[in-house]
């Protein structure tokens, strides 16, 4: 098969084009740097542009008029989720302010009040008022805010090329090989091999490693080209499960929960039934339960007898009787047959407050969440007369790649940030997910820009020579493509394997045997993989890296049953179908995970506990003059790009 190539040169190349992917970009060009480039598979893809909730919260130091606040406690917050690095979280509180006031700088609309402070609310294991939001969409606009920031500074942006492997010697980075999607689509396989001396690989949480997740289609991951390069893995088996909707993929938390839907199951001949009460709930217990679950939508194991039993009953329903479940806006659930004196003093409250003691569900949404019901009007579900179909979702990952407080693996050169970083542990306050993709971009182009000067990359250090390495991988990419498309099928049910038996209810004998399998799929890939055209091996590619993921996140899930047992957000069955306890109190531990032979190896280590080192002020300004301060080549002119004619022929 005939194969084209490319190569091209940067200093560093930023992967992805989310809010991280873009604030590395604008941090580099801020920073001095102008020979770099941002490279992405599509610039409209993703979790970050394309997700939401119905008030998508950004989490930083508390600001408002409701109380004090410092760096230090913030940190204890986030390092209480456990399994967190303290240095991380120190760097995250320490940053929060000012990655937020760019943001705010750029024109992301957080609300302030007549006085200009911005005022914050209590969010998820969040003892301040840290949370603030920009609406539904905060993310999306902080994308967009971001790249249009980026685009007026000219840094070069290099669509549809999807990085798939990570090339390094010596524990170093030296590049990238990437497939062109542009020519793929065209039924033309071309490679292209980019030199770099740093990556900043921001591609968001590996949402391939199962079926009913709540990320966008578009988001997939590429968590697998990093631990195949040496990178390590940490609290792979830390996920954020929750109630979803599945036709359009939103989040059904807050007031989804809080106006009090009726939940229906209904069965393959089309009969249907409220059913929560089926599973040893009074109507008024689950009338209850359904509005906790508004403010407490993570799945949670320590809450399996309180808010979380929603989350069970539903997927009792789903993935064990095979049925659907749906949220009826239409009618009020049996639980408030007898009006709202049912109700508990706290939900009460909260809706005579609200104003929503009107006579159905999707009455009291449209008093307190009418943009609510339009966003599903805006996909074709019109709340007032079509039931919503949902189910229990992966919704975030809160482990991912093991990085230093620079955001650094343990490949030099080699930093990741956003989602595919394992900054969180068990559990995380709400919006601290985005918090961290500003940090952690900002921290990996500042210890960039401080710690070198910008230097065109040597192809001497490859083992494999770029041009060599693109052949040998097109000869084998070549091989797979023929009459025989076994990769969707065996990629389906590998996902519906997954968010059976390893999701929020995990089986250990079923996790064992899909890890099993796994293991065969990857030993004998090429034999056992095919496509019928060049146009499926973005498919193909995305398929091995996701039995990678998936194989790692398994290993690290069977490690943790046996220190842990149940606890964060999953309940685990021993092989004999008995529930494990929570064992993990008392212990702050991070689980490892790293590639061993043909599989993955994990272990338990203590999580670094937060820096409590007093400084002052002369000896921090020394250090920063020498240590934090941009190394630029002096005179060089502002509007310098390190792009050649060559590498500007593939900018979107």
């Amino acid at each position: 098969m005939e194969a084209e190539y490319r190569f091209l040169q940067y200093d560093t190349v930023v992967v992805g084009s989310g809010a991280a992917a873009f604030n590395a970009a604008d941090w580099l060009h801020d920073l001095g740097r102008r020979n770099f480039a941002l490279l992405t598979e599509g610039v409209k893809m993703g979790t970050s542009r394309n997700t939401g909730s119905d008030k998508q919260t950004y989490y930083k130091l508390s600001i408002g008029p409701d109380g004090s606040d410092s760096v230090s406690e913030m940190a204890r917050t986030l390092f209480s989720g456990g399994g967190v690095d303290g240095r991380i979280a120190l760097a995250e509180a320490a940053n929060s302010l000012r990655c937020f006031m760019k943001l705010a700088n750029l024109g992301v609309d957080f609300p302030t009040d007549r006085y200009g402070r911005y005022v914050g609310y209590k969010t998820d294991h969040d003892p301040r008022q840290r949370g603030t939001s920009a609406g539904p969409l905060t993310s999306h606009d902080m994308t967009e805010a971001l790249e249009a920031s980026v685009r007026r500074k000219g840094v070069p942006i290099l669509n549809h090329l999807m990085a798939y492997r990570i090339c390094q010697t010596g524990g170093r980075v030296r590049g990238i090989l990437c497939l062109d999607c542009s020519a793929a689509a065209e039924n033309r396989l071309r490679l292209v091999a980019v030199a770099a001396n740093h990556v900043i690989w921001c591609t968001g949480g590996p949402s391939c490693c199962y079926r009913n997740v709540v990320y966008p289609a578009s988001q997939t991951g590429m968590t697998g080209a990093l631990l195949d390069a040496g990178a390590k893995g940490v609290n792979l088996q830390e996920w954020q499960y929750g109630l979803a909707s599945t036709k359009f993929r939103w989040n059904v938390s807050g007031t989804y929960q809080q106006v009090l839907p009726r939940y229906v199951s209904v069965d393959a001949q089309g009969n249907c039934r409220e059913f929560l009460t089926d599973y040893g709930l009074s109507p008024e217990e689950a009338v209850n339960l359904v509005f906790l679950k508004g403010y407490q939508w993570p799945f949670d194991a320590a809450k399996k007898d309180a808010s979380s039993r929603i989350d069970l009953c539903v997927y009792e329903e789903t993935a064990v009787k095979g049925r659907k479940v749906f949220l009826d806006f239409r009618q009020n659930p049996a639980g408030l047959a007898a009006g709202f004196n049912v109700l508990s003093e706290e939900t009460y409250r909260y809706l005579k407050n609200s104003g929503a003691l009107l006579s159905t569900p999707i009455e009291r949404l449209k008093k307190m969440n009418p943009l609510a019901v339009r966003l599903y009007q805006k996909h074709s579900i019109n709340l007032e007369t079509d039931m919503l179909e949902i189910n229990v979702c992966a919704q975030h990952h809160n482990g991912g790649i093991q990085v230093d407080p620079n955001w650094e693996t343990a490949v030099k050169g080699l930093y990741v940030a956003g989602e595919a970083a394992g900054t969180f542990g068990v559990r995380r306050p709400g919006g601290s997910a985005l918090n961290s993709t500003q940090v952690g971009s900002m921290r990996a182009a500042q210890h960039i820009a401080w710690t070198s000067e910008e230097s065109k990359p040597q192809t001497s250090g490859w083992l494999v020579p770029p041009k060599r390495l693109a052949a040998e991988a097109a000869e084998n990419l070549g091989r797979m493509v023929g009459p025989e498309d076994t990769v969707s099928l065996v990629r389906e049910r590998l996902q519906a394997e997954m968010s059976r038996v390893a999701a929020q209810l995990r089986d250990l004998s079923g996790i064992a045997a899909l890890k099993r399998e796994l293991d065969a799929y990857r030993a004998n890939f090429q034999q056992k993989m095919g496509v019928s055209s060049i146009r499926r091996l973005p498919l193909l590619i995305k398929t091995y890296d996701m039995m990678a993921t998936q194989s790692a996140v398994l290993d690290a899930m069977e490690q943790s049953a046996k220190l842990f047992g149940s606890h964060g957000g999953a309940l685990v069955r021993d092989r004999d179908g008995t529930v494990l306890p929570d064992r993990s109190a008392g212990q702050n531990l991070q689980l490892i995970t790293s590639e061993k032979g043909d599989g993955f190896f994990s272990f338990a280590k203590e999580a670094p506990p937060i820096p409590q080192e007093r400084e002052w002020f002369e000896t921090v300004w020394e250090e920063h003059r020498k240590y934090r301060r941009p190394k630029v080549p002096q005179n060089r002119p502002q509007n310098e790009s390190g792009a050649s004619k060559t590498e500007k022929g593939v900018e979107e």
